[in-house]
């Protein structure tokens, strides 16, 4: 059985529809619930025909309306990507349905027509995709696009094969697909139908919004039918920092895997089969180097973490067998000093090994929430070491170059597999304490009769808050010092930097970063008669670009949405100053609301010693994906600090 058809009813829809579509989309532009919106797509139809081995053959259609300018413009080529070692695609018809005429212009169909083949634009990883397209040209508001098109094969490539074998999925056997059933444009009516043997039990699940989704099943010999179909698929309006639209939007996962484990078992298998993790004398040599000055069993650990991240420069090429979930072997990833993540991540393995510990390789998604169907949704390979005392510990040689951390603290709350020889289930990395990734600023100053503040303040940070304070150093040596100076010149533009010193930034596993300033600002504080005004020079957010949380937006009183930090952390602020006479009492007019819940903390407070005036203030967020009833305590604390930023104290004799 090489075809199938889409059920009946179904096709019957569908055809509704198309006949709809063709007495043009008067009705739709006066539908206010479209307005706004570029295109309207009136079927999307997806038919997918998996053989015994795997390989799926799949048929697309659909037709699409032109609303504005820009949905013209939007449409104005059609576009297929892949990848010609894993998959294999056709643009098989397109036709333009022009309102203003009432005919249909061929552009492509039975061989007529050009259909271009290029390299895909790429950065970074440069793995041979292409794409095919079709001009479609001038386009207006109202003219239709209709698109028949075809893909056998899958995304990854492992290059195995030079005939059909190379299309058939690397968990040969197997079928998996994850289908959106969102767009950022409005569709009528989308069904995805997918023809299975019975005996491969498909597993499948809508995840998120299931608005309009039905299921059926048809059973036809010993292969079944499954049909499933949205109506009325409306964008979503995205709230500032929202997670990925998998993660709150309608989508639909389909695996014949029986479970977490097997995949866990295969990835395993797939790489040790390889030699991907075969170290070389070469590389046994270098870890003996490198780990002659070792003092203890994390020592090690982290030694080799580091140089990985460090020395193997991120840049992916096609580099012969072992693309896709095959890693590269350690011999050539030692030797060509680059690749993507999971070169990165098996170049570690392979040292560790060669070191002594157990050490295989993982797979995650990197911000986006991993479902229990056993689809493949990863797009970042890490790493995993067992300790002596048999647990596992994750390591990151991808994200982690100048970072003090093992594992990216930016990637907590997320999803992960294991490659392991008896299989492991899919986990998730645990939030990641906020006194973890601290930024402490520490100020003594003193302010002049004549309005002059002096002083030093001292910035220390930590885990992710380290390596964005750090960030001062990524440019060349030279700029260093302009780029330190910019810091204190953003908040007080006539500073007088007097000095600054720091750690050394090449030796940043030795210590946290440490910045101190020494400094004097003409003018300011206001001095006036019996009143001193000034804000705290420590409140004003200096080295922002460790804070992300006071880049949202608090404009937005309320979420409906789930939200995400980059990490969590700490801020914590305090500075005494000295004050050029006693003063009595205090008017602050700024209104603080103090904030105690488990995702956030906010604190601050002034107090009156004498001469002196001591400010403190402490911030703690606690997670970095938050849900959306965490947003009132998120944003006030939010609120709470910028607020003090821009609020002067009163002080009066």
């Amino acid at each position: 059985m090489k075809k199938h058809r889409i059920l009946p009813f179904v096709l019957f829809m569908v055809l509704g529809i198309s006949t709809q579509a063709q007495n043009g989309t008067d009705e739709v532009k006066s539908n206010m619930k479209y307005a706004g919106c570029h295109t309207l797509t009136f079927f999307d139809s997806t038919k997918v025909f998996m053989e015994e081995s795997g390989l799926s053959r799949v048929e697309f259609h659909k037709r699409i309306a032109m609303l504005d300018n820009t949905g013209c413009s939007m449409n104005s080529v059609v576009k297929m990507d892949y990848d010609p070692l894993s998959a294999y695609v056709e643009i098989r018809k397109v036709l333009v349905h022009r309102y203003s005429s009432g005919k249909t212009d061929t552009i492509v169909a039975d061989g007529r027509g050009t259909v271009y083949d290029y390299v895909a634009p790429a950065r970074l990883i440069y793995w041979g995709a292409s794409q095919k397209m079709v001009e479609i040209g001038h386009l207006d508001p109202r003219d239709e696009v209709e698109i028949w098109s075809f893909r056998k094969g899958f995304t990854y490539a492992l290059l195995d094969g030079d005939d059909e074998s190379r299309y058939i999925p690397p968990m040969r056997g197997h079928f998996y697909d994850i289908v959106p059933f969102w767009s950022d444009q409005p569709i009528v009516d989308k069904v995805y139908s997918v023809n299975v043997l019975t005996n491969k039990h498909l597993r499948f699940s809508f995840y998120n919004d299931l608005t309009g989704v039905s299921c059926d099943s048809t059973i036809q010999g010993d292969r079944t039918i499954y049909t499933f179909r949205r109506h009325d698929i409306m964008p979503l309006k995205h709230e500032p920092a929202a997670l990925a639209d998998n993660d709150m939007q309608c989508k639909l996962l389909l695996s014949t895997a029986p479970n977490w484990e097997s995949k866990s078992m295969w990835f395993y298998g797939v790489n040790e089969d390889y030699g991907s993790f075969k170290s070389t004398p070469e590389v046994t040599a270098k870890v003996r180097e490198l780990l002659a000055p070792a003092k203890s069993e994390l020592d090690s650990i982290s030694i080799l973490t580091h140089w990985v991240a460090d020395n193997i420069r991120y840049c992916g090429i096609s580099m012969g067998e072992g693309e896709g979930y095959t890693l590269h072997n350690a011999q050539m990833n030692f030797t060509d000093r680059c690749g993507v993540c999971k070169d990165k991540a098996g170049m570690l393995v392979a040292m560790l090994r060669a070191a002594g510990f157990k050490s295989y390789a993982a797979m995650t998604m990197a911000h986006e929430r991993i479902d229990r169907i056993p689809a493949d949704q990863f797009n970042h390979s890490v790493c995993v070491v067992q300790r002596r005392n048999g647990q596992y510990q994750l390591l990151d040689p991808t994200w982690v170059p100048n970072v003090r951390e093992l594992w990216s603290s930016a990637e907590q709350q997320q999803g992960y597999l294991m490659g392991l020889p008896n299989g492991a289930d899919l986990m998730e990395t645990p939030t990641s304490p906020a006194e973890n990734h601290y930024i402490r600023i520490f100020g003594e100053s003193k302010i002049k009769k004549d309005g002059t503040l002096e002083g030093t303040f001292t910035v220390t940070a930590e885990g992710q808050s380290d390596a964005s304070v750090r960030g001062v150093f990524s440019a060349r040596q030279s700029e260093w010092q302009r780029n330190l100076e910019l810091e204190l010149l953003r908040v007080a533009p006539n500073a007088i930097i007097k000095k600054v010193t720091h750690t050394d930034p090449d030796r940043y596993l030795e210590q946290p970063v440490c910045i101190t300033y020494k400094y004097s600002i003409p003018n300011y504080a206001i001095v006036d008669g019996d009143n001193l005004i000034f804000v705290p020079l420590t409140a004003r957010n200096l080295y922002s670009r460790a804070m992300g949380h006071l880049y949202f937006d608090t404009t937005l009183t309320e979420r409906t949405q789930p939200f995400a930090d980059r990490c969590s952390r700490l801020v914590e602020i305090n500075e005494t100053i000295t004050l050029p006479a006693e003063y009595k009492s205090m008017d602050y007019n700024a209104k603080i609301k103090g904030v105690v819940s488990p995702a956030v903390n906010y604190g601050c407070g002034f107090e009156l010693q004498g001469n002196k005036l001591v400010f403190g203030e402490s911030a703690m967020f606690n997670k970095r994906v938050y849900d959306a009833v965490d947003w009132p305590a998120f944003r006030q604390a939010v609120v709470n600090q910028k607020t003090v930023a821009a609020t002067p104290v009163i002080l009066h004799k």
